[in-house]
């Protein structure tokens, strides 16, 4: 039986639940595969029903009755990952006689520290996926107390990362960075990009041809949460001297009211709030001329934001507010899809917002084919998925 163990699963319409369904449904073709999860609270401000689970004909899926956290806080979020590492924990002592393999994408760093050191008590194989690198994201956002927190806890990642059979991430500088700061060898991780369901932006794409709207129009959809600073949108757009446009704000989280308050202090301002299903995304992105990717400092860093897939793939051009030394401000600024600006730099960005709000259609259709056939290439599901099962049936063969 191969384990997967993932703290994020569906209902939850988000991108690490979709990666962890689809790796179950492909693996389930020639394996039995158990899915455990906490129960979904992903992103903040949705309803689910805590308790329904996910059983379908490929694979079966738990919900653990463990601690849950859907609002940003440091206390609460390390109670989470503590309390569905300590379920993980039992299941797995409960049943590692059947385990041949656990793949995971779970909360750092106490449920991946508990998770690790169960496995490797019963010598069962793990590979873990990692999708941020931590203690280093939290220590950014604790400007006094960051560097004693990475001096802490830094030990603590690298003994969970060298316990591992393989570590999949998701950019090449998060490989490099881990390698130099955890003394990884390169052949302990392998590089997987994220990706979207991608089949329907492609159907989306092939029956409505674009359209260019009356209004431009900046969009942002996604998580509206602390680090991707969303507010700093709401306020360039709103001290911007720009004709006939409309910025939409597409997306829940626990910054939509605080979003909501700022946008007030603009009356005169066409900015619009907005509640967006996975299906909705490809027609609701087909509004944008331009998308715009915000990412507070430090976060970029040591991320490539999933939601960069999505914008792609709907074959849009991005304004991108992020660490210039990232991974993702190289995608954009490499494939010419868009414009990188300094993270948090509302004057530059009010800037871009003129200029970009003057350019031709033609010239951001360009930008936005030039998006469209980068994700087609490195970030599809197939590639990817195939990538991720390989890797995965290796090691249980081995």
């Amino acid at each position: 039986m191969i384990l997967i163990v993932s703290s994020i699963f569906p209902p939850e319409p988000v991108v690490s639940a979709n990666l962890s369904y689809d790796i179950a449904n492909a693996l389930a073709t020639e394996n039995e595969v158990v899915v455990i999860s906490p129960p979904p609270t992903r992103p903040f401000g949705l309803t689910f029903d805590k308790k329904a689970s996910l059983d379908n004909s490929t694979f079966k899926h738990i919900v653990l009755d463990s601690y849950t956290c859907p609002k940003s806080k440091l206390l609460g979020r390390a109670i989470e990952s503590l309390s569905f590492g300590l379920h993980t924990k039992k299941y797995i002592e409960k049943n590692h006689a059947r385990i041949a393999l656990i793949y995971a994408n779970t909360w750092p760093l106490f449920a991946q520290k508990i998770l690790a050191e169960t496995a490797s008590r019963y010598n069962i194989p793990l590979v873990l996926h990692i999708q941020d690198i931590y203690p280093e994201s939290i220590a950014t956002k604790i400007p006094y107390a960051g560097p004693l927190i990475n001096k802490l806890l830094l030990p603590v990642d690298k003994k969970i990362l060298n316990s591992t059979k393989k570590i999949i991430t998701i950019s090449y500088k998060m490989r490099d960075y881990l390698m130099q700061s955890r003394e990884l060898k390169k052949h302990q991780i392998s590089v997987v990009r994220n990706w979207q369901n991608d089949d329907i932006f492609f159907n989306f794409k092939q029956n409505n041809p674009p359209q260019k709207s009356k209004i431009f129009t900046f969009m942002y959809l996604g998580s509206i949460s602390p680090t991707a600073g969303v507010e700093l949108l709401v306020s360039a757009f709103g001290k911007a001297d720009l004709k006939n446009a409309r910025l939409i704000i597409a997306g829940t989280g626990s910054d939509k009211e605080k979003c909501r308050q700022l946008a007030k202090s603009y009356p005169h301002k066409d900015i619009q709030f907005y509640e967006v299903s996975g299906t909705d995304v490809p027609g609701m992105q087909a509004r944008a001329d331009i998308l715009l990717l915000p990412l507070k400092k430090g976060v970029a860093k040591t991320a490539l934001p999933s939601k960069l897939t999505a914008y792609m793939l709907s074959a849009k051009p991005i304004i991108a507010t992020i660490d210039l030394d990232s991974e993702a401000a190289d995608i954009i600024q490499d494939n010419a899809c868009g414009y990188v600006i300094e993270a948090e730099n509302e004057q530059a960005l009010i800037r871009c917002m003129d200029e970009v709000s003057g350019k031709s259609h033609d010239r951001l259709s360009a930008m936005g084919e030039n998006s469209f056939n980068f994700a087609r290439q490195q970030l599809s599901r197939k590639h990817n998925l195939f990538k991720i099962i390989s890797i995965i049936n290796t090691i249980k063969g081995a």
